[in-house]
């Protein structure tokens, strides 16, 4: 049976027994989980294979938002605290060299601590750039409002959760640092021309387009698509993620439940399968509306099931690293504060 075009939450710590029939049903290809869900790794690896067990026959992503900073899911006492983007940003201005590889052994740390927990997907990193008047919902999530930099850094954070055996999620597609609202209240409205954005925004994207899994905007991009944002606007998808970026990885929508969209939530998730999203994805782990998400989703296309398998393809076993030098860059990271 082939799984459904959805990423969902749960409630709770472990499944309930009305979870269990909805997975069984549904069969989703992801479970994301958040605080609510993470007490220790042993509980969260239960969970996992809880899931794992109701879509049986077929491989799932389990992913958590573990950025740092301002964004982590899994925290004190039980895991450790990382440091936002932008401080590995700080670093790379003063040396760029200790930038990069402060990134990547960081993200090697932060890769063991999810492997730890069964954990194969981090929705990290944010190639989004800030730019002056921008809402802060970006902010010192971004490494840095310059594209090299962003590249530099990011590829160097993707690099360390792949030696770390989890997938990185790039987002948010095709750039959400422009905006001066918030997604999650209101319809954001980017008005630059795609000459502009192509110079700026998009290179991060274009940069890292090889990576397997991405997380769309819900942000017009007025240039391409004046009404519909780009995760529900198939001429973005199609015109400037697929062909201008050129990425050919799974693209999961962000969270439907954001004011961005409108609709019905069954409606969104109908438009952001329509416009080109392989997957929809739904956070708030309330049973009803997994319900109403999941009767509207379709099964995977084919496409999707293959860029979900060449996804899982990109999965290896942990490859070895120095832990306590990890631990010297993360406590460095941390003195980049401002």
């Amino acid at each position: 049976m082939v799984q459904k075009a959805l990423i969902t939450g749960c409630s709770g710590a472990e499944l309930t027994a009305d979870e269990q029939a909805f997975f069984r049903e549904h069969r989703p290809c992801g479970l994301i989980l958040f605080a609510r869900n993470c007490i220790s790794s042993e509980q969260i690896a239960e969970l996992s294979a809880a899931v794992r067990a109701c879509v049986a026959g077929s491989e799932l992503l389990i992913l958590v938002d573990q950025e740092g900073g301002r964004v982590q899911r899994m925290g004190p006492p039980q895991w450790r605290t990382y440091p936002a983007a932008r401080n590995f940003g700080r670093l790379y201005d003063s040396d760029a060299g200790e930038g990069v590889a402060a990134a990547g052994a960081v993200a090697r740390l932060m890769a063991k601590d999810l492997f730890e927990a069964g954990i194969n997907a981090d929705c990290a990193p944010v190639l989004d750039l800030p730019a002056p008047g921008a809402h802060d919902i970006i902010g010192d999530r971004a490494y840095s409002s310059d594209p090299e930099t962003t590249i530099a850094l990011a590829r160097a954070v993707a690099q360390g959760l792949l030696d770390g055996g989890v997938l990185p999620v790039i987002k948010h597609m095709p750039g959400h640092g422009r905006a001066q609202a918030d997604s999650h209240e209101t319809l954001p409205v980017i008005s630059a021309s795609l000459e502009e954005l192509s110079v700026s925004d998009f290179k991060p994207f274009m940069a890292l387009n090889d990576l397997p899994l991405a997380m769309t905007a819900h942000v017009v991009l007025s240039a391409v698509d004046d009404v519909a944002p780009a995760s529900v606007s198939a001429p973005i998808i199609s015109q400037v993620i697929r062909k201008r970026i050129g990425y050919g990885g799974l693209i999961m929508s962000d969270d439907l439940d954001m004011a961005a969209l409108t609709g019905t939530l069954g409606e969104r998730t109908s438009s952001v399968i329509a416009a080109g999203c392989d997957v929809a994805l739904h956070c708030s782990g309330k049973l009803a509306d997994m319900e109403d998400v999941a009767d509207a989703a379709p099964e995977l296309s084919a496409a999707a099931r293959a860029r979900l398998k060449a996804a899982f393809g990109q999965l290896k076993t942990p490859v070895a690293f120095d832990q306590d030098q990890a631990e010297r860059w993360l406590k460095k990271a941390f003195a980049a504060a401002a």
